[in-house]
């Protein structure tokens, strides 16, 4: 009976003829806005260049000066040392046990936080690591309003911030679905309509990439959030044509068994490059999924050659309002997950339980969705910051826990991932 599931050579005969179909709308939509930014090479370079440290901190420099006094700070502070290294936070933890015993560095959870939405949270978060001895993340989620960000600097900043600390980080784009795409949906009164997903409608999907790789060639931003098949498609497309782009998939796009994950992968090991890399580098579960669906996601992922490409993305604490059911609390489980898969990431979205609990102001994923306008009028600030520094300690918490499981961990690789 297996033998019937075999994928004959025409069938892939007939997916690349109509690639190849020079009238095929489809494809010469995306061809067309590639084309308008100058083609592949040309796109690449600008990138390159954008992202280049000086080149941002001389544009920061017209429009937050006091950003650069920050990431001057940040890069005395890197090429300094003062950071506390993975051996002498594993020393702290558990002493002069921790010289003889073996981490499996193969297994690695890279600890990660969602969401950095305002550059001072970061270096808020930044200086307390540095005082305290802790640890700062290796990946960076963020969901804040790109033209917004823009005006103030913050890209900019979060851009030399992230290369300066060696973290991987993800930026969502404002093309996502909750801008009003979808002209008969609207709020809680239409609920039920969100439950296929908010999408990206129409020709959103070019509008998506037309924002991608206007974020690219003139910030550098090499990686953005995915909630869409379409826009995932056109991902996975880009980078064949060449264009060194990335993306995660969001939770939002509630991936929650192991079928739905063989699809996914299995659409980008067909349109991956000639080395095999592909750009869809996180794939973020549903909440719902247990540690079997990881473990044999992770079966999967590693038949189709992506096991180092893509990494597994799982929450382990969630806002405390708004999204799950609360208590949501995972490490536990993140503990037996981290001894037997690879290249998974450790996603702190809230704060403690025993500490939200207790704040006047508990963390709130509709909070990613106020404009900083907004935010100062209500004045939320502090209490976002509050917020964003719970994760922060949330984080450190979960590196403990792995240490003192003698399992490891990566944070921020060029702060604290040195001899």
């Amino acid at each position: 009976m297996r033998e019937k599931l075999l994928i004959e050579n025409r069938r892939l005969e007939e997916v690349n003829a109509f690639l190849m179909d020079p009238d095929n709308r489809l494809v010469n939509d995306v061809l067309e806005i590639v084309e308008s930014y100058g083609g592949v090479d040309e796109i690449n370079r600008k990138a390159e260049e954008a992202r280049k440290i000086d080149n941002l901190l001389m544009r920061l420099e017209k429009v937050n000066p006091a950003y650069v006094k920050d990431i001057e700070w940040l890069i005395k502070q890197r090429d300094e040392g003062t950071y506390i290294t993975v051996a002498e936070y594993r020393r702290k933890i558990l002493g002069e046990k921790a010289d003889n015993m073996d981490f499996r560095e193969d297994y690695a959870v890279t600890l990660e936080i969602s969401a950095c939405q305002y550059f001072p949270f970061f270096m808020a978060e930044a200086r307390q690591a540095l005082e305290k001895e802790e640890l700062m993340p290796g990946r960076y989620i963020r969901v804040r309003n790109m033209r917004e960000q823009e005006k103030d600097g913050d890209l900019i900043a979060m851009t030399a911030a992230m290369q300066i600390i060696g973290a991987s980080w993800c930026e969502t784009l404002d093309t996502r679905g909750t801008d009003g795409s979808n002209i008969h949906l609207g709020g809680p009164e239409t609920i039920t309509g969100y439950f296929g997903g908010v999408g990206e409608p129409n020709d959103y999907p070019l509008r998506w990439l037309d924002e991608f790789l206007y974020y690219y060639t003139n910030y550098g931003v090499e990686q953005v959030l995915n909630v869409n098949p379409g826009t995932i498609l056109i991902g996975y497309i880009l980078h064949k044509l060449g264009v060194d782009v990335e993306f995660k998939i969001s939770v939002y796009m509630g991936n929650d068994n192991p079928y739905s994950v063989l699809w996914t992968l299995m659409t980008a090991r067909l349109l991956s490059r000639d080395d095999g890399s592909t750009s869809l580098t996180g794939f973020n579960f549903s909440n719902s999924v247990n540690n079997e669906t990881i473990e044999r996601s992770a079966e999967i992922r590693k038949a189709l050659g992506f096991e180092d490409n893509v990494r597994f993305e799982h929450h382990i604490l969630e806002t405390w309002k708004s999204i799950v059911i609360q208590p949501y609390d995972r490490r536990d489980e993140l503990m037996e997950l981290a001894a037997k898969v690879k290249n998974i990431s450790a996603k702190h979205e809230g704060g403690e339980i025993e500490v939200e609990q207790q704040r006047d102001h508990p963390t709130d994923v509709l909070d990613y969705f106020l404009m900083k306008e907004e935010i100062k009028e209500k004045n939320l600030m502090p209490a976002l910051l509050r917020n964003y520094l719970d994760k922060h300690a949330a984080v450190n918490n979960s590196a403990r826990a792995l240490t003192e499981k003698g399992l490891s961990f990566v944070a921020a690789p060029n702060l604290h991932h040195r001899r």
